[in-house]
């Protein structure tokens, strides 16, 4: 029995908005398309259909044959059981209902998941600039969700939660959502996904009100050079609990095997330099008492010899006739100035001697 024409556009329209997600992407653009199955459809044959009615499909692509077809192609990751449609260059006539399909042999085919595909010649309702982000292990991403519809803003994993309001957590991961302008009077969507792990890797949907737009973040791990930047940067930044601003600070424990030899010869070598120049200082002294006891003693002969020539002025009469006028003087003997000097000469060695113990103290 033929339906009826007005039941038949109903169904159309109810094919068309019931369970449909809603994706506006402006003319010339394109877009990626993910489809998630269960583990029991590894095997089965995907594909992708155009509907032509509530249960009319009309094949576009299939991960059999053929895999691209003209502006569309389809690819099929068995290990994360996600495959992917891609299309390209869309004009308006591309707009319409599209379908995840799991081909079941010999049954009814299995749909996954349908899309209502609007293609705009303006800007887009909601869109992004990338359906493709990247960030690595333990650290953030962004992605910026534009819109001019009304609505609530949601941040969902596919075939998972949501998080709506300002913030919320997705398989232990921080999500923030703010809602800001840019300086194209744009209003945005902000997602900022922090502590980012390896099982965050997968497909979100940024939605707001109806429309939504599929986002696939990757996540992975840090290079060498990363994490050797991080550490650097931990390093280099100044807080109270640096060692050296802290004097309760812990010791840092370092390698003592070669510090510790390095160490030893620094010590050596910085006494070596000590006692050179204790015994240049020692040798400069002696120099110096040296001249010093010199000096006085040339000074004593000068005037012991002063002292014998007045004496020797002295005892010669100027009247040779004449015992009145006769004066007498005492002189010293040689062997008293002999002793004067060897009493000299035995305090300079004892300062020697004294000189020569403290330098081999101190070597």
């Amino acid at each position: 029995m033929a339906l009826h024409p007005s039941l038949l556009l109903l169904l159309l329209i109810f094919d068309r908005i019931s369970a449909a997600r809603h994706v506006s992407v402006q003319t010339g653009g394109s877009i990626t398309f993910p489809c998630s199955y269960d583990l029991n459809h590894i095997n089965h044959v995907k594909y992708w259909c155009q509907s032509l009615g509530w249960d009319v499909c009309s094949y576009v692509v299939r991960t059999d044959h053929p895999k691209s077809s003209g502006k569309t192609s389809i690819s099929d990751d068995i290990n994360k059981r996600i495959f992917t449609v891609i299309m390209t260059d869309l004009v308006s006539r591309d707009s319409n209902t599209y379908r995840c399909v799991v081909e079941i042999n010999g049954g009814t085919d299995f749909m996954i998941q349908r899309f209502y595909l609007s293609v705009t010649p303006g800007t887009p309702e909601l869109y992004v600039e990338q359906q493709e982000v990247s960030g690595v292990e333990g650290g953030s991403v962004t992605v910026c969700c534009y819109y001019s519809n009304s609505g609530d803003m949601k941040w969902c994993r596919m075939g998972g939660d949501c998080v709506s309001g300002f913030s919320g957590t997705l398989n232990g991961t921080s999500v923030t959502l703010t809602r800001t302008s840019d300086a194209n009077n744009r209003t945005v969507f902000t997602v900022t996904m922090s502590g980012l792990k390896m099982e965050n890797t997968d497909w979100y949907w940024c939605r707001v009100g109806e429309l939504e737009m599929p986002v696939h973040i990757t996540v992975s791990q840090q290079t060498a050079t990363q994490r050797t930047s991080k550490m650097t940067s931990t390093t280099q930044d100044p807080t109270p609990q640096q060692p050296s601003a802290s004097p309760t600070a812990e010791p840092v424990q370092t390698d003592n095997t070669s510090q510790g030899a390095e160490g030893n010869m620094e010590e050596v070598h910085q006494r070596s330099i000590d006692v050179k120049v204790l015994l240049i200082s020692l040798g400069m002294l002696v120099v110096v008492t040296a001249g010093i006891l010199v000096t006085w003693n040339m000074w004593r002969r000068h005037k012991d010899n002063k002292a014998k020539d007045q004496t020797t002025n002295n005892s010669v009469s100027p009247n040779p006739g004449s015992h009145h006028d006769v004066m007498y003087s005492t002189v010293m003997p040689d062997q008293f100035r002999t002793e004067e000097k060897g009493n000299i000469w035995l305090q300079a060695s004892r300062l020697l001697d004294n000189i020569f113990a403290v330098t081999h103290k101190a070597s």
